[in-house]
């Protein structure tokens, strides 16, 4: 143990190649002599789509919490993001956003900011700037599967190799971040570890993406959203379009069921057409298609409360999708693994004591803890939504939320108060502040918009564009 660097083991173990793996190794490489990164399958060489991550086919963003943690664990990411060809969206400066409530003001003053690119593109940049690091190694084409432990305290991990065969590697720590197929319960039941709490809720959505040639040049190039009102009739729907590098337009669309959206090209735009305003379609007719269109219905909500339970072993920690995953309509996985992986770098900076391990699971479950809140929050009170129910209090909440967001249409300041917690930089408890609650009782200060707020340069440029033609049938 090194003097002066708080806990610092030998050797970390991290399971799992994933944008959270290479977070936790960031959080750890100065506090070890070496990580090993053990990941199932190949890595790309480049900003390429990688295997066993079906979601990065859909819209990510990086929440502003997310990207400032980012920037912690690993000084100039966000500049050679940006550099690479992502974009930095100003919050709402430039974001064309309707909410249930109304369209949502253009600020000038950006309180916040959102970083807007392809998956491929954020989990390269980080990998590439990890992998840097000379104490951090990968082992690809291997699998954990299981731990090694006794005693309480877990010791390594046994992996699976291409050929079948079976290796014991020992450790100080071991990092599941395996994902949302993590095989961590199983594994602890394995070792006398009993009693899991586990939470769902799943509104039962559905997702489409597609991307698309931008008729116009993305930099500068506002956000656009349609989000769904649970409380009208029929399936609820939404969906966004955010600039990515390339020049390109990362397109998403969601539904409900009895609405889902389908892999079907030719009703992509249709669907589009459906939402409670018909701008993506609009926007969408005069871009260009470059690919198919990628379906997902694995949208619920889900939570392993690995905080709760007693004993927790000493030498294991749980991160990102392995502990909890969201609904990706609400952008906040990405920045939750980051948020997660900064408190576990800050556990490991703190002075050496037994039961550091559970300090730093309790610590990850902070940030998970706002997102949860927030996807939950609005998921359970969709008439399809499966698992926790809303009771009167929620049901209380939500009105209120409702109507500080219909405040937020006219006021910067409920606008900031929400984009605070939104942007997972506030707790959800400071949208009930004397200050903001006064602000909500009096409403809105500027009358509602009637229509997106696109700027005068947005709409001559996009009402100088021809419209695609449509393919024949």
């Amino acid at each position: 143990m090194s003097e002066g660097r708080g806990w610092a083991p030998r050797h970390v173990l991290i399971v799992g190649g994933s944008i959270a793996g290479m977070l936790a190794a960031a959080a750890v490489m100065d506090h070890v002599d070496s990580v090993e990164v053990i990941e199932a399958h190949a890595l790309p060489a480049g900003p390429e789509p990688r295997t066993g991550v079906p979601q990065a086919a859909h819209i990510h963003w990086l929440q502003s919490g997310g990207a400032e943690a980012i920037d912690s664990l690993l000084p100039g990411s966000i500049d050679r993001l940006t550099a690479a060809g992502a974009h930095r969206i100003p919050v709402t400066t430039d974001m064309v956003i309707h909410s249930p409530e109304g369209w949502y003001r253009r600020w000038q003053r950006a309180t916040h900011h959102v970083i807007t690119a392809s998956r491929d593109l954020t989990d390269f940049v980080l990998r590439q700037q990890v992998l840097s690091n000379p104490r951090v190694s990968v082992r690809t084409r291997t699998r954990a599967v299981g731990l090694i432990g006794e005693n309480g305290t877990v010791t390594g991990v046994t992996v699976r190799g291409a050929d079948g065969s079976e290796t014991e590697l020992h450790t100080d720590l071991v990092i599941d971040a395996s994902g949302r197929a993590s095989r961590l319960p199983q594994w602890l039941r394995r070792l006398g570890v009993h009693g899991l709490a586990q939470d769902s809720v799943d509104a039962g959505l559905a997702y489409a993406s597609r991307l698309y040639r931008a008729p116009v040049p993305t930099r500068g190039w506002p956000v656009v959203g349609i989000q769904a009102d649970p409380h009208l009739t029929g399936s609820a729907k939404a969906g966004a379009i955010l600039p990515i590098e390339g020049d390109r337009w990362h397109a998403g669309l969601m539904g409900a069921p009895g609405g889902h959206p389908t892999r079907n090209a030719e009703d992509f735009e249709p669907f589009a057409r459906t939402l409670r305003h018909p701008v993506l379609a609009d926007l969408l007719q005069r871009a260009e298609p470059l690919s198919d269109v990628t379906v997902t219905h694995t949208t619920a909500n889900r939570r392993r409360h690995y905080e709760r339970l007693r004993p927790w072993p000493e030498g294991l920690v749980a991160l990102g999708d392995s502990v909890a995953t969201f609904n990706p309509v609400y952008a906040q996985g990405m920045s939750v693994a980051a948020l997660g992986a900064l408190a576990l770098r800050e556990a490991l900076s703190a002075r050496p004591a037994p039961g550091l391990s559970l300090r730093a699971q309790r610590a990850i479950a902070r940030p998970v803890d706002t997102a949860w809140t927030l996807a939950v929050g609005a998921d359970m009170h969709f008439p399809s939504t499966r698992g926790r129910q809303p009771n009167p209090a929620d049901r209380l909440l939500h009105r209120y939320v409702s109507r500080l967001s219909r405040t937020a249409t006219g006021s910067f300041h409920a606008a900031t108060a929400l984009t605070d917690v939104l942007a997972l930089q506030a707790p959800p408890a400071s949208l009930v502040r004397p200050r903001v609650l006064l602000t909500a009782l009096l409403g809105p200060s500027r009358p509602p918009l009637d229509r997106p707020p696109l700027t005068r340069a947005e709409l001559s440029l996009l009402n100088g564009l021809p419209e695609r033609r449509s393919p024949r049938p």
